[in-house]
C-alpha cells in the first residue's frame, strides 16, 4: 500500500507505527483472548490503558497535581454545553474571546445557558487576527474567560496566553494541544477532541483545576456533570476504549520521540517549509492570516483566483496529497500539519507549491 498525505483538518493523521501496532493486537490484546474493545471496562486489563493514557497525558502535558484529567465522549462540541451549564451561574455571566468559526459555536451554545460578554470579536476582520494577549481582561464578576487556542478554519493561533488574575481562564485546545509547551496552571479548564493531534475520534481529553468542581451547579443530568466523572476517573460509564486505546499509543510515541518540546520543533520546521514558499512567492501564494498569530497547525492560503485554487487541490490531490481546500466558509487551501504528520510530508507539499507557481506563473 502507498500511503497518502493527509492534510484534512480532521480526522487528522496518525503515525503508521500506531496503526500497526493496533493491528497487531486488534483481534487479540496481549495474551487475554479477548480484542480489548470487547473486555469489560472494569478489568485490570482496560484500567492499564485508561490510566495508562490519564498518566501519560499528565507527563507529557506536565499537569499539576490539582487538575484532574477527565476523558469523555461527545466530541469538543459537547464542552460548548458542558461548559457553561456547570460555570455559567444564572445571575452571573462569563467572557467570551470570539476568534474563529469554533469559537463562536461555542459562544452561541453559551448564550443558550447564560449571560456572556464578548472581550473581543474578530468577524469584522474575517476572523484573521487575535488580540493582544495583554488587552484581554476579564469584565467585573466574570465567572471564566474562554478562548480557542487555535482556530482551524481561519489558520489564527494564540502565541501567548491572557492573564485573567482570580478569574479562571477557559480554553478549547482541540486543534493543537501538545503541539507545543503550555503552562496549564494559567488555566481553570483545558479541553480538546482528541481527532487532530492525540489520537482517533471518539474521546475528548478534559483537564480541569480542583477547587473548580466545587463550582458546578446542582441539578444536572449525569453525564454532563463533571463531579461525577471526576470522582470516577472518568469511569462512570463505559469509555471510549478504541479512542483511548489509541491515543495512549500516540502518547507512548510522542514520549520516545522526546516530549512536547520535540513536538514543538516539529512543528515549527513543518509550518517553515510552507509559509516560507508563501512568503517568498512574490504574491502567486498568500497567507490572509497577521503574521504575528499565523497557525503551526492549519496553514490557509489563497491563489490568485479560485479557479487556480481548484487546479491547484485537484493536482495535488492526483499527487497523493488529500485534503488541501479550504473550509467550505472561507474557501482557499489549507494545509493541516498536526503533530504526526511528518516533516517529510511538509516538505513533499513545500516542493509541490513551488513547482506548482513555476508551471503556472
Amino acid at each position: 500500500m502507498t500511503r497518502k498525505l493527509n492534510f484534512y483538518a480532521g480526522p487528522s493523521v496518525l503515525p503508521l507505527e500506531v496503526f500497526e501496532e493496533i493491528q497487531k493486537n486488534m483481534v487479540e490484546y496481549g495474551d487475554s483472548g479477548l480484542s480489548l474493545i470487547e473486555t469489560s471496562h472494569r478489568s485490570t486489563t482496560y484500567d492499564e490503558v485508561h490510566m495508562g493514557a490519564i498518566s501519560l497525558i499528565r507527563e507529557l502535558f506536565e499537569v499539576p497535581e490539582n487538575y484532574k484529567v477527565l476523558l469523555l465522549g461527545g466530541g469538543a462540541t459537547l464542552q460548548f454545553g458542558m461548559i457553561p451549564m456547570n460555570f455559567l451561574p444564572k445571575d452571573g455571566h462569563c467572557d467570551f474571546v470570539v476568534s474563529g468559526s469554533w469559537s463562536k459555536k461555542a459562544y452561541d451554545d453559551a448564550k443558550k445557558i447564560g449571560s456572556v460578554n464578548v472581550l473581543f470579536d474578530g468577524k469584522s476582520e474575517g476572523y484573521v487576527s487575535l488580540p493582544d494577549a495583554g488587552d484581554i481582561k476579564p469584565s467585573d464578576g466574570s465567572s471564566y474567560v474562554y478562548i480557542t487556542s487555535n482556530e482551524t478554519i481561519g489558520g489564527v493561533q494564540w502565541k501567548d496566553w491572557p492573564d485573567t488574575g482570580d478569574v479562571p481562564l477557559f480554553c478549547d485546545m482541540s486543534s493543537d494541544i501538545m503541539s507545543h509547551p503550555v503552562p496549564v496552571e494559567k488555566f481553570g479548564l483545558i479541553y480538546a477532541g482528541a481527532q487532530k493531534n492525540l489520537g482517533p475520534a471518539g474521546v475528548t481529553v478534559v483537564i480541569v483545576r480542583d477547587d473548580l468542581l466545587e463550582r458546578c451547579a446542582d441539578g444536572l443530568p449525569v453525564y454532563l456533570d463533571y463531579r461525577i466523572h471526576a470522582g470516577k476517573d472518568s469511569l462512570y460509564n463505559t469509555p471510549p476504549v478504541f479512542s483511548i486505546w489509541a491515543m495512549k499509543l500516540v502518547l507512548e510515541r510522542m514520549k520516545r520521540m522526546g516530549g512536547i518540546e520535540a513536538m514543538a520543533k516539529h512543528n515549527r520546521d513543518k509550518a517553515a517549509l510552507v509559509y516560507d514558499v508563501i512568503d517568498g512567492s512574490d504574491g502567486f501564494y498568500r497567507c490572509p492570516v497577521d503574521q504575528r498569530y499565523r497557525s503551526e497547525m492549519n496553514v490557509v492560503f489563497r491563489l490568485s483566483s479560485e479557479d487556480l485554487e481548484k487546479a491547484f487541490v485537484a493536482e495535488a490531490t492526483s499527487k497523493g496529497m488529500m485534503g488541501l481546500k479550504g473550509h467550505r466558509s472561507v474557501g482557499g487551501c489549507r494545509a493541516s500539519l498536526y503533530n504526526s504528520m511528518t516533516v517529510e510530508g511538509a516538505g513533499e507539499l513545500a516542493e509541490f507549491m513551488k513547482a506548482f507557481m513555476k508551471e503556472k506563473r
